[in-house]
């Protein structure tokens, strides 16, 4: 699993640049989704959505800890993680990498062998990488020729991008690697001599920026071959005005088109570094014996801007930027190289890690098991279309989404609602809630998210009740006891 990672990164998706051979393997070997979403583009809420199966409004686990805006910063007990679940089967169960779960429960808390890494980015200052540089005779990191823009009020903008003054074979993502493949021999020799299954996942806090690489990887890829999409002309008619303060807020039109350039081939440089650790966990498992006989997934919690729609990083603007998200499934035996549109969502991974395992989901679970499209089928009843849900980040700002092949409608309650014609307008410019030519599909959007909210008991489906044509109010928004009891009693 990565971390803040653009589909358009990855040469299986179509990106005729970058360096992937090792997801791109993955890929050939097994199935691409290419309709895969997340159901938050914020890391703890899509992390904890992932671990328990479950939409974040139903976790309550909603926003980072380090941006904390009032909500529960640990994921409570209600909800029994596929982890605990593997555990009872027998399974040895280990993850290394980023956890951002909560702020003080840890993996070992959930059933997992493995260290809590804390925090959003690389931990450079814990103490077992610092132990490992040591071993090695590797040098600490250091960074130089940093890349900022400038905030509003003047001061020096968020760190975006700069040079790690190590070897590559020093950097985190190294580091990571070697843990789980001493992880993963460990779970081989239990395999090959009890037969005990395991479950081993590896989390890269990359490719999240700042994007802080070697120089090689820095500027592997040169700005001169990016190619800026139509988005990077974002004037934000007729959107939510808070997409204009976030763009200021990460300083966009303070930096130069070579900067915006520079930015994304770095962050390129950095999907090829994290690529080439997957190529020795891939190795590790032919060495080992257990290629043949194991699962490998890949995917990631959210997506980014980098520079799309003026943006950077993620927050309150539901672009497929930052809600569509890779994903890949091998599963021995099953025929490879195929690729499917269906709408799938990190809570199907959930389902599926069980389903490898025999076991059945939890019967409140939101996730399907992907292993039919691995064997070449889709289920019966798949979802038509797909639902995302955001809650903040720096501050509290709600909003729903309803995405369809052709159409997506964001729902947001202080401001204006977008509409977007995906087939006419792919990257999202020009919002058409208000165009009467599009009259009857806002209509049928809006009643069919509002079903969707409703019947699943997300609670945002009451302000949709009073405030939009959902189909005519036939409840009680009020909750009160009184509302249509007459003098005498009778209802």
């Amino acid at each position: 699993m990565t971390d803040q990672h653009r589909v358009d990164t990855i040469g299986t998706y179509g990106n005729p640049h970058v360096s992937t051979p090792y997801l791109d393997e993955i890929a050939e070997s097994g199935t691409r989704f290419d309709a895969c979403f997340t159901p938050s583009a914020i890391c703890t809420p899509a992390r904890a959505s992932l671990l328990t199966g479950v939409l974040p409004y139903r976790h309550r686990l909603l926003a980072n800890y380090e941006r904390n805006v009032g909500y529960s910063e640990e994921l409570s007990d209600e909800f029994t993680p596929f982890s605990r679940r593997l555990r009872e089967r027998g399974y040895n169960v280990g993850i290394e990498g980023k956890w951002h779960v909560g702020r003080r429960r840890g993996p070992g808390e959930f059933g997992f062998d493995g260290p809590h890494y804390p925090g959003w980015h690389n931990p450079v200052g814990h103490p077992g990488y610092l132990a490992w540089l040591a071993e090695r005779g590797l040098p600490e990191p250091e960074i130089s020729e940093e890349v900022r823009g400038v905030f509003p009020n003047g001061e020096p903008g968020n760190l975006l991008a700069g040079v790690l003054n190590q070897p590559p074979e020093a950097t985190f993502e190294r580091f990571l690697a070697d843990r789980t493949i001493e992880r993963l021999e460990e779970y081989a020799r239990d395999y090959h001599r009890d037969g005990r299954p395991f479950y081993m996942a590896v989390h890269f806090y990359g490719p999240h920026l700042p994007y802080l690489l070697p120089r090689e990887y820095l500027e592997m890829y040169s700005p001169d071959v990016v190619e800026l999409p139509p988005s990077f002309g974002e004037t934000f008619a007729n959107k939510p005005c808070v997409q204009r303060r976030y763009s200021e807020h990460w300083t966009h039109d303070t930096l130069s088109e070579e900067t915006r350039r520079r930015l994304i081939a770095a962050y390129w440089g950095y999907v090829t570094l994290i690529d080439e650790q997957i190529g020795r966990l891939t190795r590790a498992l032919r060495r080992l014996g257990l290629w043949d006989g194991t699962a490998v997934a890949f995917t990631a919690d959210h997506g980014e801007f980098t520079g799309a729609h003026r943006l950077h990083d993620k927050g309150p603007a539901m672009y497929d930027d930052i809600y569509r998200i890779p994903g890949l499934l091998r599963v021995p035996g099953s025929p490879g190289g195929h690729a499917t549109d269906a709408f799938v969502s990190l809570v199907d991974y959930t389902a599926t890690f069980l389903d490898l395992a025999g076991a059945e989901p939890d019967p409140g679970a939101d996730g399907r098991s992907l292993v039919p499209f691995a064997l070449g089928e889709e289920p019966a009843g798949w979802r038509e279309d797909i639902t995302a849900e955001f809650h903040g980040h720096h501050f509290p700002y709600p909003q729903r989404m309803l995405r369809t092949r052709r159409f997506k409608l964001v729902v947001n309650p202080e401001s204006v609602n977008e509409l977007y014609d995906l087939e006419s307008d792919p990257y999202e410019l020009a919002n058409r809630y208000d165009d009467p030519a599009l009259d009857e599909v806002r209509a049928e959007l809006l009643h069919r998210l509002y079903q969707r909210l409703r019947d699943s008991g997300d609670n945002f489906h009451h302000w949709m009740t009073s405030m939009y044509p959902v189909g005519g109010k036939d409840y009680d928004t009020s909750l009160s006891d009184f509302e249509g009891v007459n003098h005498q009693g009778q209802a």
